[in-house]
């Protein structure tokens, strides 16, 4: 009786994490396709360019200085 209980027991663990893991699986495979498609279908972005500071800025780098 205990024997049989037990053994119902491994088995229900074992399809338990068998499930978890294969839910698991499928998920990362869901998201490494999903990764893949956003890379395709998004734009190449262009190289930013910085905008030139206005002539009357203080200056930065003595403040730095200062600071450090």
């Amino acid at each position: 009786m205990d024997a049989e209980l037990l053994l119902q027991g491994f088995e229900l663990l074992l399809l338990g994490m068998g499930i978890v893991f294969g839910f698991l699986i499928l998920l990362v495979f869901m998201l490494r396709g999903m990764s893949g498609l956003a890379d395709r279908l998004a734009p190449i972005a262009e190289q930013s360019v910085e905008p030139p500071t206005p002539a009357g800025a203080p200056d930065d780098q003595r403040l730095v200085a200062v600071i450090s």
